[in-house]
């Protein structure tokens, strides 16, 4: 761990170094680049730096406690000893926390997407009530919710909605949400009283860009076509809607809810980009180990994730084995209640990780 701290403490240096050489600044984009990596950089060295004083100071202090013959001071000195041996800990574990290698997805906006499952009518409805409550928890995080397709249920509801998010680290809140949510209530049009089960299945993805994915111009088909829905005669009446396939993969993606067609065609290249890119870390992951795997999660969405209870106001999320009865909260946005801890799970088991192998 510590030769690992040496290099980056080396690497900090240099970047200091490099910042102040002349015409640094003539390249806006590479200097941004060098300067988020100086401050990432920084944080470690602090704790480091300061780790090596305590260290110091310990060593110092009992060299002076062997020397020492008064006993006031000798108590003095056990007792300074004991608050840098306290301190010594604590900053050993910041650092092995700061050692955890970083997910490069976590500073990007996401695309949400939900789609009704099992459960016909009443999973649309559930797949609009979730869609409600990841919108107010955007809100409340000062996040922007831009929705790029929705598809309309029989009876309401939606049975796929997609929406972009925008915000400061959106997929590092949101990225543990993937997988299948299950909800069990009465149905409005169950006359029994007797409970149902569906589904609604989540994806979160990292917004991607031509840097993330490259796309050949010559794989691409673009459709224009009327809009459709509730969007106004500036939308039914002109062919703003516009549907984009990438031909080698045969995903496509369809946009109309902006009024123009160039609206809808970056959103949906946006869509686009973010699935190539889901598919080829979905890649990588598949080589990762076992032990890689699970610090970071399938992301699956044939996974079951969570189970959300009305008749108990129970939500419980299957894979941490955490369960609360806050259900009404949750849907009314704040998703923190259920977000955090699982964060705070995978976290924990990414340092426990990173402790063994050191």
């Amino acid at each position: 761990m510590f030769k690992k701290l040496a290099d980056v403490e080396k690497k900090f240096e240099k970047l200091s170094s490099d910042l102040q050489a002349p015409g640094v600044t003539d390249d806006p984009a590479s200097y941004r680049k060098l300067m988020k990596e100086y401050a990432e950089l920084e944080k470690i060295v602090v704790v480091f730096r300061r780790y090596k004083l305590v260290q110091k100071n310990i060593e110092e202090n009992k060299a002076l406690l062997g020397s020492e013959k008064d006993e006031e001071m000798r108590k003095l000195i056990r007792s300074d000893l004991s608050d840098l041996d306290k301190e010594l800990i604590a900053l050993e574990s910041e650092l092995k926390e700061q050692l955890i290698p970083k997910d490069p997805n976590d500073e990007k906006n996401i695309v949400l997407e939900i789609r009704a499952g099992a459960g016909g009518d009443e999973a649309s409805l559930f797949a609009e009530e979730l869609f409600r409550a990841y919108s107010l928890f955007a809100a409340h995080k000062g996040w922007k919710v831009t929705l790029v397709s929705a598809s309309l249920g029989n009876v309401g509801g939606f049975k796929e909605v997609i929406a972009m998010i925008q915000g400061e680290k959106v997929f590092s809140f949101l990225k543990y949400e993937s997988g299948v949510h299950r909800v069990q209530r009465v149905p409005k049009t169950e006359t029994q009283g007797r409970i149902h089960t569906s589904t609604v299945t989540v994806a979160v993805l990292p917004e991607a860009d031509e840097v993330d994915v490259h796309i050949n111009p010559a794989d691409l088909r673009f459709d224009v076509m009327r809009a459709s829905g509730a969007g106004g005669q500036s939308v039914n009446r002109t062919e703003s809607a516009v549907r984009v396939t990438h031909i080698p993969t045969g995903i496509f993606v369809a946009c109309q809810e902006a009024k123009s067609q160039l609206d809808n065609k970056q959103r949906a290249m946006q869509i686009l980009y973010a699935k190539l890119l889901a598919i080829e870390e979905e890649k990588s992951r598949k080589e990762a180990s076992d032990a890689r795997l699970s610090q970071i999660g399938t992301g699956d969405r044939s996974e079951r994730i969570r189970t959300y209870n009305f008749p108990q106001s129970r939500i419980t999320d299957h894979r941490i084995g955490f369960t609360t009865h806050q259900l009404s909260e949750v849907m009314d946005g704040h998703f923190e209640i259920v977000v955090d801890p699982v964060m705070t799970h995978f976290r924990a088991e990414a340092l426990k990780s990173q402790q063994s192998a050191v």
